[in-house]
């Protein structure tokens, strides 16, 4: 039986075995401190640093807007699944909708025509509105932020980093063969050792030496114009930082057009109010009272900010605060019937008046007197 096996250099095999165990060996000089290593230039240390800080601060704000965008780790998890396997991502409903259909079927259940079934049914809609908006933010920031980000450091970043560590192989390569010479040269006026004179292995260790000096010098050239392109980079993240601003701004306009849109329509809904007027200050009016002749809220029987019985020196301190005390009804207002009695002593402008716990001063102007045989019940 023929078994074909797959051609193997053995000549390579051995030197990247020697290779991987000349590096080891090196390294672990390097780390006793028994042996001197090749150290970077200044230049190449700096732009070494900031592709490290680089990195480590986009991977930071990539996850914290993916964050933001989608609190549930949970759902981070799956769409990052189903993007590595290149399908679609599911589609689920934010808690914006799941409260917009709670509150839509609640006004359903507690009745179109009430009130409250109306306002429900209003802000539920409101809130699939938000729902949406939220969907298109997340879906747009993705594409013009986080996918830009997340692309760099897949691509670039890893580049540079898979870049580095040949760089470093390089380097322990080039300095284990410095102490290849070195060894070399203290062995000259010795005696040939297996058959090799001193003078041939120097030579060949110095050859070994030129080579390695000449590859890690190529392959330092190479990184450091992949360390160059960062800053080409995060002129791109700034543009990129800018049309994320740019969604932001719109999302944040969209909702608060929804959420004013809706607040005029629940302000819509509202029963009209009289309005009491203070020192030329519009003041809102509690809601209106039931069967009278003249309209004149219920707040307003509060008049001049009494709530106990009147005072017997009353009529003097009226005088100064009817100077800038003007009140202004909605002619829309409906009547409200109260008890009134006369001030002691009386006041020509105003009457004492009473509505369940609420007394106060009446303006007479806006009072009219019912008659008896009505039955009125308060």
């Amino acid at each position: 039986m023929n078994i074909h096996l797959p051609n193997f250099n053995v000549k390579n095999l051995v030197k990247e075995a020697g290779s991987t165990i000349s590096r080891v060996v090196q390294l672990t000089e390097e780390k006793l401190g028994t042996t001197e290593r090749t150290e970077y230039d200044l230049h190449f240390q700096n732009l070494a640093e900031r592709a490290d800080v680089t990195k480590t601060w986009t991977e930071k704000i990539v996850r914290d807007t993916e964050s933001v965008l989608i609190p549930n780790p949970q759902n981070r998890v799956e769409d990052f699944i189903f993007d590595k396997i290149e399908k679609s991502k599911p589609k689920r409903l934010s808690n914006l909708e799941h409260l917009a259909l709670d509150m839509i079927e609640a006004g359903g259940d507690f009745g179109q025509d009430l009130p409250y079934g109306q306002a429900l049914i209003k802000a539920g809609q409101a809130e699939q509105k938000l729902g949406q908006c939220e969907h298109d933010f997340i879906a747009t920031s993705g594409i013009c932020f986080t996918q830009p980000l997340r692309k760099f450091l897949d691509g670039e970043m890893k580049t540079i980093g898979k870049e580095r560590g040949i760089l470093e192989s390089k380097r322990l390569d080039l300095d284990a063969c410095k102490t290849r010479v070195k060894k070399a040269r203290s062995m000259l006026g010795q005696q040939s050792k297996d058959g090799i004179s001193p003078e041939a292995a120097l030579e060949q260790a110095e050859r070994d030496l030129r080579v390695a000096q000449a590859e890690f010098d190529r392959q330092s050239e190479i990184t450091k114009l992949l360390l160059d392109g960062i800053s080409t980079s995060q002129a791109s993240h700034l543009r990129h930082l800018h049309a994320f601003i740019q969604t932001q701004v719109r999302y944040y306009k969209q909702c608060g057009d929804v959420m004013e849109q809706l607040q005029r329509e629940l302000a819509k809904m509202q029963h009209p109010k009289p309005r009491l007027r203070i020192n030329s200050e519009d003041v809102d009016g509690g809601p209106p009272s039931s069967v009278s002749m003249h309209s004149c809220d219920s707040d307003s029987l509060v008049g001049p900010a009494l709530d106990s019985d009147p005072d017997p020196d009353l009529d003097k301190s009226l005088t100064n605060l009817l100077e800038d005390f003007h009140i202004e009804f909605d002619t829309t207002a409906v009547s409200t019937v109260i008890f009134v009695t006369e001030c002691s002593p009386i006041n020509e402008d105003y009457m004492y008046g009473k509505q369940g716990l609420m007394k106060g001063l009446v303006p007479r102007a806006f009072v009219e007197m019912l008659d008896e045989e009505h039955d009125v019940t308060l």
